[in-house]
């Protein structure tokens, strides 16, 4: 093992020794050749990928596409309301796969009924609206709604439809239900004439993965259970849309009532279609208001007249079916028996998976003894039929205090894996496991956290959790690619370095690349330092750029620096470091392109959205998505330059010919689009097919830059706690959040001491300073005193410019991506989020308090910087004669 031996609790469970302490006999894979074969011939998109979200949605193969999309080349399918040859196809194709459904469930169109719906979510809300509810009256209490409390947002969600109808809704605690005494059915009473009542549970809960009892299907409906002590006949829903992706189910045993399933979640494809299966015998009962095309037999337009089709499915089947997605089923299932052998095999297997991970996963300690997670599950992992391939947690330090589940998602998407993290709409379980009471939910949500965000810890306490799942197509490198990211993100070898992580190759191993190997660094703009100031000779990057500052080639009036010329470097080295007095920018930066390299200059004019032009463009695929670093690293590699003279932007980038884009649209030949960031909703238009061209060329696939139009504002979302007027409203580019970004470099350099290790001679070796800068992607660097003061500031003056400091910049995974080859480095995320507690935040958000154009403003390297302290409001202690040497910023020319 790299770096010396672990310690115990530190060490990889060998599969073999897993399988071979065992109990029980287990199952891994389809016994059909190898499991790396059907990867590789199915699912080559997941090569250098772990995907561990398959209770989110499962895969698809690539066989069952091709089977699709070559069926639809060689039909015609018609509308199946019309008569014609080709809409008979369809409903007989449709009718096939009612029956084809069926029988993988094990029944027949005799007690069943499939209802096609867009997703089970929309199949209980069908089954809330069609229900035969009784109210309340003078002759008894009327139905009641009961639910597991373990159960998903939707199946919550109906109680607010039975609320309507004045129905009582009754939450039910797992720990009720499985101690509440059996009774005999003589007991129970004769519930002719009694309301009818319903009950809901999950066969598997989504939260933890346990698997509830099936047998409770026949003994609440026969009233030996009772899920609340009430008179009437008890009905059954079977939430099976998490069970039946990985498990059989057998309704000519386990006759549930009504049955809600989405099929993503067993196919992968399609999506947005799902299913209510309801038990014949209760068909008769249901009842429905709204009528829709296809489900009337007869009606009128002018009278009060309807009368409703004779079949359940048609009657409630509203408009016309997704007919080209129900034919879609028929080649899943066709795939998934010809792939797996069927959903016993895929239990086995996927059991077997989660039951080695379990295990591996609780035997982890640090070297104190203290566990490395915590697992969040009713059950010990010893068997199919009590629990689900899905495995709840969160990651503790060695202190026991829990990491939040949101640096853990950034941590593992820098090792490409993909988990799910939250609550997984299923409030309940996560209080339960967790220990959220319903008080905390609520000042929770006045904190500023809603279902779905990244607030993961309030008060040290965690609001959700981690988890993985596995899927048919899942492997033992998943597994252990996964497990290895654990023990090398939480546990160390003695000489500091990380637990070695899948070699290439490997599950979740970036995969080789060449061209990103030998990937160039975004070299820095005319006015800048070098961008090799930190590197080796030998390094083998690119160094073909200028490295003093160019004035008179990029527009001498606007960066003619005050004084000695000096490159931005030298300017920076004459700033004392550690003077309490100075707080001095030392660097400006701006980034003409979103997630491109930064362009950077001694003194540049400023706009109503920030520094002139800063994130004006960006780079989307070929369906308007806004790519970030995240998803394509090598953006950092294409380099833009700003010429204001000659009302230009060049972009240039290693191998490729520079190319020019006009820095202002002709409002006349543009087209207006719109596109998306952070949630806003943006009017943009394209830079044209050249650059297109060019950017598609670079990366290998369609891509094309768009800009901001010039005629469009985008207002920031005003901030919890800041007292922001509607003059001071600041206006943004194609930021994420804020106008401006700041960084410290006394904060940089405490995390470059973090970094910083030591080599073979025992020499201690640093993280190049200016390669720390570059990952935090500010405008403004200042040097700062103390590490992380900018932190207290409330405001900042900068000459008679004045910001408002709008809090931290919580960070993502891009920090690791260095900007100058591309590559990726998680020391850093892990260093930071060690050093700040767990919340990964660097450096601060500013915005104009107030700003006037009518005359140019400016910001240059080397002005002071006066912080407003939030504590007591108060500048800080700087001498007048200092004070009045602050350069004047905001000038004419």
């Amino acid at each position: 093992m790299a770096g010396g031996a672990a310690h115990p609790g530190a060490e990889l469970l060998p599969f073999a020794r897993f399988l071979d302490s065992s109990l029980q006999p287990l199952v891994y894979g389809y016994g059909r050749g190898t499991l790396h074969e059907l990867r590789a011939r199915e699912f080559g998109r997941l090569a250098g990928t772990v995907y561990l979200d398959h209770a989110g949605t499962t895969l698809f193969p690539q066989s069952q596409i091709t089977s699709f999309m070559k069926d639809l080349m060689e039909n015609v399918y018609g509308n199946p309301h019309s008569q014609n040859i080709s809409s008979k196809l369809t409903h007989d194709t449709v009718e096939q796969v009612r029956f084809r459904i069926l029988a993988h469930f094990h029944t027949s169109p005799e007690d069943y009924t499939v209802i096609f719906t867009s997703g089970s979510t929309a199949a209980l809300k069908l089954v809330a609206e069609a229900f035969p509810w009784v109210s309340p009256g003078p002759e008894g209490s009327g139905s009641c709604f009961c639910y597991l409390t373990d159960s998903h947002t939707s199946v919550v969600g109906m109680r607010k439809i039975t609320a309507a109808m004045n129905v009582s809704s009754i939450p039910v605690r797992p720990e009720d239900m499985w101690s509440a005494e059996r009774q005999d059915a003589a007991a129970a009473g004769d519930p002719a004439g009694q309301p009818p009542h319903l009950f809901c549970y999950p066969a598997q809960s989504n939260f933890s993965g346990t698997r509830y009892p099936l047998s409770w299907i026949g003994e609440v409906k026969s009233g030996r259970r009772r899920p609340a002590s009430r008179p009437g006949k008890w009905f059954v829903l079977l939430d099976a849309a998490a069970f039946v992706g990985t498990s059989p189910l057998d309704l000519s045993v386990h006759q549930a009532d009504f049955v809600p399933i989405s099929f993503y979640k067993i196919f992968g494809f399609p999506t947005g279609l799902g299913a209510l299966l309801v038990n014949n015998r209760l068909a008769a009962l249901l009842r429905k208001t709204y009528f829709g095309g296809g489900t009337a037999a007869a009606y009128l337009a002018g009278d009060d007249f309807y009368v409703p089709r004779e079949s359940v499915a048609e009657r409630f089947e509203d408009g016309t079916i997704s007919f080209l997605d129900v034919i879609a089923l028929k080649h899943g299932f066709d795939a998934l028996e010809r792939l797996t052998g069927g959903m016993e095999s895929i239990r086995q297997h996927t059991f077997t998976l989660a039951q080695y991970t379990y295990t591996a996963l609780s035997s982890l300690r640090y070297p104190n003894g203290a566990p490395v997670v915590q697992i969040y599950s009713d059950s010990d992992f010893s068997s199919p039929e009590v629990q689900g391939p899905v495995i709840s947690f969160n990651v503790l330090d060695d202190h026991g205090n829990v990491v939040g589940y949101s640096q853990v998602d950034k941590m593992a998407s820098l090792h490409n894996i993909h988990v799910r993290t939250g609550c997984f709409c299923n409030t309940g379980a996560c209080q339960r496991h967790l220990g959220i009471s319903d008080e905390m939910v609520k000042k929770h949500l006045q904190a500023g956290h809603v279902c779905g965000d990244d607030v993961d810890l309030i008060d040290g306490q965690p609001t959700g959790s981690v988890r993985i799942s596995f899927g048919y197509m899942s492997t033992l490198e998943d597994a252990q690619a996964f497990l290895r990211f654990i023990i090398a993100t939480r546990l160390h070898s003695s000489h500091g370095q990380p637990l070695p992580l899948a070699t290439p190759g490997e599950a979740g191993a970036p995969p080789e690349d060449s061209e990103a190997q030998n990937a160039v660094p975004a070299a820095r703009a005319r006015g800048s330092s070098s961008p090799q100031e930190d590197t080796s000779p030998h390094s083998g990057v690119w160094n073909n750029s200028p490295t003093a500052v160019d004035a008179e080639g990029l527009c001498p009036p606007l960066l003619e620096a005050t004084g000695t010329q000096q490159t931005t470097s030298e300017k920076a080295a004459d700033v004392p470091d550690g003077d309490l007095r100075s707080h001095v920018i030392t660097n400006l930066f701006l980034y003409p392109i979103k997630s491109c390299a930064a362009f950077e200059v001694i003194r540049w004019p400023l706009g109503s959205q920030g520094l002139l032009y800063d994130r004006s463009w960006m780079v989307v695929n070929h369906n308007g998505i806004c790519l970030s670093q995240k998803q394509e690293p090598r953006l950092c590699l294409i380099q833009p330059f700003i010429d204001l003279q000659r009302r230009i932007m060049v972009i240039k980038a290693q191998g490729m010919e520079p190319i020019e884009v006009p820095l202002e649209e002709n409002s006349e030949q543009v087209q207006i689009c719109q596109s998306k960031v952070c949630a806003d909703r943006v009017n943009t238009y394209d830079c044209g097919e050249k650059i297109s061209n060019w950017l598609s060329k670079f990366f290998g696939r369609p891509y094309h830059l768009i800009k901001q139009s010039s005629d469009f504002q985008r207002n920031a979302k005003k901030k919890h706690g800041k007292d922001q007027s509607a003059h001071t409203t600041a206006t943004l580019s194609l930021v994420n959040e804020a106008q401006y970004l700041l960084i410290n470099r006394s904060s940089i350099l405490e995390l470059q001491q973090q970094l910083s290790t030591s080599c073979e001679n025992g020499k201690e070796e640093l993280f190049p300073m200016n390669n720390l800068i570059s990952r935090f992607r500010a405008n403004i660097i200042t040097n700062g005193t103390r590490a992380f003061e900018e932190e207290k500031w409330d405001e900042i003056s900068i000459g008679s410019l004045r910001f408002q400091v709008l809090g931290p910049c919580h960070r993502c995974q891009m920090i690791c991506i260095d900007q100058q080859t591309g590559q990726r480095n998680q020391d850093v995320f892990q260093k930071l989020s060690e050093r700040r507690e767990r919340k990964v935040k660097f450096g601060v958000y500013l915005m104009h308090t107030s700003l006037d154009l009518s005359s140019p403003c400016y910001l240059s390297v080397g002005s002071q910087v006066l912080p407003l302290l939030k504590e007591n409001m108060e500048h800080h202690d700087i001498p007048a004669t200092d004070f009045m040497e602050i350069l004047l910023t905001c000038s004419p020319m």
